[in-house]
């Protein structure tokens, strides 16, 4: 735990008692603050109240009395769509608000540090698409090189759950927007930015607030290196921001599919190849054709992003190359689960719509798609330029119906359960051959999440006979 600086003796409030809400709140009593804690939800209170938090309802008249601050758990919307309640009472009183990394970042620092030869770092990895698995990348490549390494935020664990780093250790943190937009101090030493594509537009108010909830990690963090896809106007628009020259080695330009010049610092990916540029020459490459946990263009961005941010922290192309080639994808997000009698099966149940399901049609051929759930808007429409890739669709959920109507020519079968789609899948596959999970519909016609339904294709594919 990192106990909360400049708290002591001091009344803050916290609402929503969730995974990083109740880290929040546990880090904020171990630096000696009042918590008061809040959650709507009554299963939630009663878990907090029996690990001994004093629970407040924020509802009634003066309950920011005498409050120094709120801290807001992420997932709490507090100005679109609309405003929520408990934090316009605390901004009506004067009270600040905050969140778990706003206090992370105001209490990570040590004083021993100043005496430490190599003090910790902090990278911090936000953008659309590929956060996770970036975050997760380069904690498995800092990790190989045998560096000190712990990982949080949207992913594992809450910020401030970690133990406090030691000298030479890296922190790697998946921040979203939500975690963004609100924080009150950011201060990494490495920042990533993915890609930009249209996402949580109520919760900013559109576009132009999603961006710039992302923006405010380099914009307000002042990063020491930033690493910054360039493939959509929003990533050359912040990189344009961030860098005084076109020679500045502070920013990293990354891309996937394009060569990227000039006479600064850029890793960028064509046709599965990985090659680091500075000051106008190639000093890396790499070839990721090969890599079965990094599949597809959108993970060689991916990969380069993670590849950018591992250099800025000084480790070297071989090293790097080793743990890309030993990294395995994480659960349901592209990962492959089984090789039967020459048959590649793949989980992919994240994606849950078109765009996604899209990267996962374009990194394999010979596919043999299970595909469908509740259906998005437009359904599968938007792919039939990637039907060419697809032998046979097997087809499941309440959206069997459209998404076989919007097929075309392309074989396919309704299949309603996954039982059913990945049996006869596996029954028609040949060597070569990959049956591929990307539903690009959402999961809660028959799952409670995607991870249940990746789980069940998992079960399924295990008892088929090897």
């Amino acid at each position: 735990m990192i106990p909360v600086a400049n708290v002591h003796g001091r009344k803050v409030a916290v609402l929503g008692l969730a995974r990083s809400g109740l880290a929040a709140a546990r880090a904020l009593a171990a630096g000696g603050a009042e918590v008061l804690a809040w959650d709507d939800g009554d299963a939630v209170r009663a878990a907090a109240a029996a690990e001994g938090l004093t629970l407040a309802d924020l509802s009634r008249p003066g309950a920011f009395d005498g409050v120094a601050a709120l801290i807001v758990s992420p997932g709490i919307p507090h100005l679109y769509p609309v405003p929520n309640p408990h934090v316009a009472a605390a901004l009506a009183a004067g009270v600040p608000v905050d969140n778990d990394v706003g206090l992370f970042f105001r209490s990570l620092g040590d004083p021993a540090w100043a005496a430490m030869d190599s003090p910790p770092r902090v990278v911090a990895v936000t953008g659309s698409n590929g956060k996770s698995t970036v975050t997760a990348l380069i904690a498995h490549l800092l990790a190989q090189a045998g560096r000190q390494v712990q990982m949080a935020g949207n992913i594992g664990r809450g910020v401030l759950d970690l133990d406090p780093p030691e000298e030479g250790a890296v922190i790697v943190l998946e921040l979203s927007s939500y975690q963004l937009e609100l924080a009150r101090a950011l201060t990494p030493d490495v920042a990533v930015f993915t890609n930009l594509t249209p996402d949580h537009l109520d919760r900013h108010g559109g576009m132009g607030g999603y961006f710039a909830a992302k923006r405010r990690l380099f914009a307000e963090g002042g990063p020491d290196r930033a690493v910054i896809g360039v493939d959509e106007p929003e990533g050359r628009f912040l990189a344009g921001q961030m860098a005084e020259a076109a020679e500045d080695m502070r920013v990293i330009r990354v891309s996937s599919g394009q060569k990227l010049g000039g006479p600064g610092w850029s890793v960028f990916a064509r046709r599965g190849h990985l090659a680091e540029w500075r000051q106008g020459r190639q000093v890396a490459a790499v070839d990721l054709r090969g890599l079965r946990g990094l599949p597809g263009a959108h993970n060689h961005q991916n990969a380069c992003a993670a590849w950018a941010a591992v250099r800025a922290l000084g480790l070297g192309p071989r090293d790097i190359a080793a743990g890309l080639a030993s990294f395995e994808a994480l659960p349901h997000r592209g990962r492959t689960i089984a090789d039967k009698r020459g048959v590649r099966f793949v989980d992919d149940s994240k994606a849950t719509n078109a765009d996604s399901a899209a990267h996962a049609l374009q990194a394999f051929e010979r596919i043999r798609w299970i595909a469908g759930g509740r259906a998005k808007e437009g359904g599968i429409a938007a792919l039939a330029p990637h039907f060419d890739r697809v032998r046979k669709a097997y087809l499941i959920g309440e959206s069997a119906g459209v998404f076989a109507a919007q097929m075309g020519a392309t074989p396919h079968d309704l299949c309603g359960t996954m039982a059913e789609a990945v049996a006869r899948a596996a029954a028609e596959a040949e060597p070569g051959d990959v049956i591929l999970l990307a539903p690009a519909a959402a999961s809660f016609d028959q799952y409670p999440d995607f991870e249940a339904r990746g789980r069940d294709f998992a079960a399924c594919v295990a008892a088929l006979p090897d």
